[in-house]
């Protein structure tokens, strides 16, 4: 086995290099277990596509006081309703909200606690 060991060159303004050739098995077998499926890797990476988008970014972040309806989220954004659907639909897409109809109202909300988590937690990374 191999001692996980390099020397770095540093260079201005770069990346550092890595000068010696040097690999340990065990962690890069580990690592590899670690890098998910290709179906997933799909999701996620389109997951945060659509996360990048700093208007659906608001309606979450106002979703997580609770359940809203579209003109509700219009007021609080200050966009047109059809921009406002557009958006939803998007999120409600990759189900990272969820609606329901009640008379001619479509309330939203999240789908579950875990978009919640996941907006929040990139939230206390982000203030470190």
């Amino acid at each position: 086995m191999s001692n996980y060991s390099y020397k770095l060159k540093k260079r201005k303004n770069r990346v550092p290099l890595c000068l010696t050739h040097c690999i340990n098995p065990k962690k890069i077998a580990k690592a590899r277990k670690r890098i998910p499926e290709a179906r997933e890797i799909t999701s996620l990476s389109l997951t945060f596509k659509v996360l990048s988008d700093p208007t659906r970014i608001k309606i979450i972040s106002a979703l997580l006081a609770g359940e809203l309806c579209v003109c509700d989220l219009t007021e609080i954004l200050g966009l047109s309703q059809s921009a406002v659907s557009h958006q939803l639909q998007i999120l409600r897409n990759l189900n990272l909200v969820s609606c329901s109809r009640r008379g001619k109202m479509v309330y939203y909300s999240l789908s579950d606690a875990h978009i919640s988590t996941l907006l929040m937690q990139t939230i206390t990374h982000i203030k470190e």
